[in-house]
């Protein structure tokens, strides 16, 4: 029997977990997260029993004479200095990954992200001589009524961003009328798209797939209907997608 990795790249009903993580951030993203919940169920259960100790010992029945302690300088040292120990060892981590997150590389592939009232555009801008040249289309959400079996209701697009496998990746973002949010879980990715600005993410993503996000910022009535699908391919693929993209828009414009 051969063994057969399943990826979970699309929200489902019920989850509680993450998406798997396809890029070092996303992985970077979960790791601090679980640190995070150790502390905080280990803080949470230290309060507890604070609070169900001090309940049973100074109840009035047990004590009916009030105790006249007004402070403790010891015991005020050591729950100053523990908490100042934990959030050390939560800022060690968690600064390394933002970091991580702002690191600029050199990218291979650029990509243009722009929002609008209620669809993406993408541009590939990389492999034109001038602006008038570059690669660029739309990306709409599928309506229900033209769903084929294997689609997703909701999320799958009518044109998908294709990009390569374990390449350095850079998209800009922004918006050319309101807020949006250009968001895909798997790969650890959330930017603001915001109008007259560009902010960017860098991503390298570990294995093909395909990848779903959501806008993340309510940008008007039909704020639920423009979803993202990244499909990352082996450069090859890629390269023959990109031919193809490129013929089509010399064709398009005569």
């Amino acid at each position: 029997m051969i063994n057969k990795v399943a990826f979970t790249d699309v929200a489902e009903p019920k989850a509680m977990g993450f998406q798997e993580p396809a890029s070092p951030i996303m992985e970077g993203i979960i790791n601090l997260h679980h640190d995070l919940t150790f502390f905080l169920i280990i803080i949470g259960i230290f309060v507890a029993w604070m609070l169900a100790r001090t309940l049973v010992l100074f109840d009035a029945e047990k004590n009916p004479v009030a105790d006249k302690t007004t402070h403790h300088s010891l015991l005020e040292i050591v729950w100053t200095i523990i908490p100042g120990v934990i959030l050390i060892f939560v800022a060690i981590p968690s600064f390394a990954l933002l970091y991580s997150m702002e690191e600029v590389i050199n990218p291979s592939v650029t990509i243009k992200v722009i929002g609008h009232q209620w669809y993406w555009s993408y541009e590939y801008s990389d492999y034109a001589e001038n602006a008038e040249e570059s690669v660029g289309f739309d990306s709409y959400m599928i309506p229900d009524e033209d769903i084929k079996i294997g689609q997703l209701r909701l999320l799958d697009v009518d044109r998908r961003i294709v990009v390569p496998a374990e390449t350095h990746v850079r998209f800009l973002i922004t918006a050319a009328d309101v807020l949006h949010c250009w968001a895909v879980p798997s790969l650890g990715i959330k930017v603001d798209a915001v109008p007259g600005r560009l902010n960017q993410a860098n991503v390298f993503i570990k294995r093909e797939g395909v990848f779903y996000g959501q806008c993340s910022e309510i940008c008007g009535v039909n704020h639920a209907f423009m979803p993202i699908v990244v499909e990352a391919v082996s450069l090859d693929n890629y390269v023959s997608w990109l031919a193809n993209i490129i013929l089509l828009s010399q064709e398009d414009d005569e």
